[in-house]
């Protein structure tokens, strides 16, 4: 049966993270020591379940990072601007319990860059997130550093996402 008052999505970029819904295990790599020169990772697994929002303007996943150190939770809030054709991203977890400063960017050819200027240990330094390698039933995501200006990125945060069934 067709919704007879069902309209159509708009092109415009709400749809971009249409991919990501639904539950997903994870497999996280932490860098142990951001922008210290550490070449050690943490590895661990976990899982992450995203459902839309606001009739599609928006979406929402919560994580379970299930680390060495014992479970850690966060939660992810995701709005476009239709205006700018542009998605804010922003994070927050169970040990601060606030919302973090947005990353705003946008996909392009199947990839997603989101781009945030972040505090960290008394200064600002900039972050990336890439979302890219999407298929129905997987997807990688990487946060990247830069504490001089965009000329290096050192990557800290690999999650690759598997569909659950």
């Amino acid at each position: 049966m067709i919704e007879q008052n069902a309209q159509p999505q708009p092109q415009d970029g709400r749809s971009d993270f249409d991919f990501y819904m639904g539950t997903w295990q994870v497999h996280h790599r932490l860098l142990r020591g951001r922008l210290q020169g550490s070449n050690e990772w943490e590895e661990f697994d976990g899982t992450a379940v995203a459902r839309k929002i606001l009739g599609g303007l928006g979406n929402i996943d919560e994580f379970v990072m299930n680390r060495v150190s014992g479970q850690t939770r966060g939660v992810t809030l995701r709005l476009f601007d239709p205006q700018a054709r542009q998605w804010s991203i922003y994070w927050a977890n169970d040990q601060l319990g606030t919302l973090g400063t947005p990353a705003a960017g946008e996909f392009e050819d199947g990839r997603g860059e989101f781009y945030d200027y972040d505090p960290f240990h008394g200064r600002h330094i900039f972050t990336r997130i890439v979302w890219s390698e999407i298929t129905p039933t997987s997807c990688h995501w990487e946060q990247a550093a830069s504490d001089d200006a965009f000329k290096t990125w050192e990557t800290n945060w690999i999650m690759d996402f598997t569909r659950a069934e």
